[in-house]
């Protein structure tokens, strides 16, 4: 029941949506086999499951980085079999994995809404007394936390509502909407002058059901606070929620590109950068993607407005992408090593910067982004939630 009423309306809403097609397979050695090496080296096969195949460039680099590390530091030769399923498939993957006993020694999962599963279930290894454990921000450590045990190393903290390209708006002279009929306002200007609003975006269907958290967050902060303790308890409805829901769902798929059920994110990403729609409802974990195919591109980052209360205006906080290991591993050693390298004090702030990720950890001394500092200037007037997925996952 945990997860059931979020999962619900993802599905009615975009239940003709399709899914992408599977990258990355097992490779053939088995993992846990560790054989002699030279000069009393030994050889160990570390199977590590990521489902982020649009940062592979980035992920081959560090796999090379951890690589040199354990044979250097430990006489460990380690060969890392790589798995980067898409996103939108990964979760089914991973738990067939799981089922069969096929356990990747590594593998990513949604800090907020996977680990209560995974880790009741008995998949995750407790990780407290790693080096990582002690570096994670405060603020952070919280989300990869149960049971008063870390039980993953966060990769991915967010600050997210909408995208939209700072040049259009202030060529236009429009300033992000602090209310739905504000937005409304917006659009007809975009509109008027021949750009088309928004962005859409929706081959892989777990995009589609952003405007979830983005209505439940608002409306659990405002006028609707007991939604998820009802809705988890078997006492709450959507219908309570419906008219602000389809209120920004009907409102922007109006308004938005040509047929979206064809376009991938990364399209998506690639068109939104390349100025063919003004506002994307997507996150700031695209901006890698985005700056890719636009170097110069003027990311911005707003709250989305659900309804004509500006303080219902308001910034999601998320932690999403973890590694855990599993406790099934036959390399706990190695994979452990391999999840403290994610925080490595010289390797982290390379890592992260090049992942285009928010900083998270003590150690991290990179600059934010200009992105990031836009949406935390919202957190920091107190117009922010916790994503609604923490209160619904970690109950009971």
């Amino acid at each position: 029941m945990k997860k059931r009423w979020k999962m619900m309306l993802s599905s009615a809403l975009i239940v003709s949506l399709a899914a992408g097609c599977s990258s990355g397979g097992k490779g053939s050695e088995a993992s846990g086999g560790q054989v002699n090496g030279g000069a009393g080296s030994k050889t160990v096969t570390l199977k590590v499951f990521l489902a982020q195949p649009r940062f592979k460039e980035q992920y081959d680099k560090m796999v090379a980085d951890f690589t040199a590390k354990e044979k250097a530091e430990k006489n460990i030769d380690v060969k890392v079999q790589m798995e980067m399923p898409p996103s939108d498939q990964a979760s089914q993957i991973l738990k067939t994995r799981l089922a069969s006993n096929d356990v990747p020694d590594v593998f990513s999962l949604h800090a907020i809404n996977d680990i209560p599963t995974y880790y009741k279930a008995g998949y995750m290894e407790d990780l407290s007394k790693e080096p990582f454990a002690g570096k994670s921000l405060d603020s952070v450590k919280p989300a990869v936390t149960i049971d008063n045990k870390v039980v993953a190393v966060p990769l991915e903290s967010l600050y997210w509502g909408y995208l939209y390209n700072k040049k259009i708006f202030a060529d236009l002279g429009l300033k992000p909407p602090a209310t739905l009929s504000e937005m409304k306002s917006v659009i007809e200007t975009l509109k008027k002058n021949n750009i088309t609003p928004f962005e859409l975006a929706y081959k892989e269907q777990q995009w589609g059901q952003l405007f979830l958290p983005l209505t439940v967050g608002a409306l659990v902060n405002t006028e609707n606070k007991d939604f998820v303790d009802r809705m988890n308890s078997d006492k709450g409805s959507f219908s309570e929620i419906k008219q602000a829901l389809f209120a920004t769902y009907d409102l922007v798929n109006a308004n938005g590109t040509e047929r979206p059920l064809e376009v991938s994110a990364d399209n998506g990403a690639a068109a939104f950068a390349q100025g063919k729609a003004a506002m994307w409802v997507n996150g700031p974990w695209f901006a890698e993607s985005i700056l890719k195919a636009n170097k110069d591109m003027q990311i911005g980052v707003a709250p989305f407005p659900v309804n004509d209360n500006p303080n219902a205006t308001l910034i999601n906080m998320s932690v999403s992408t973890s590694l855990a290991v599993a406790s099934a591993s036959k390399n706990k050693e190695v994979a452990k090593n391999f999840v403290n390298f994610v925080l490595d004090d010289k390797e982290t702030n390379e890592l992260f910067q090049s992942l285009k990720f928010n900083p998270l950890a003590k150690n991290h001394t990179f600059e934010s982004y200009p992105w990031v500092t836009e949406a935390l200037s919202y957190v920091k007037e107190g117009k922010s939630y916790k994503d609604p997925g923490d209160a619904a996952g970690r109950q009971g």
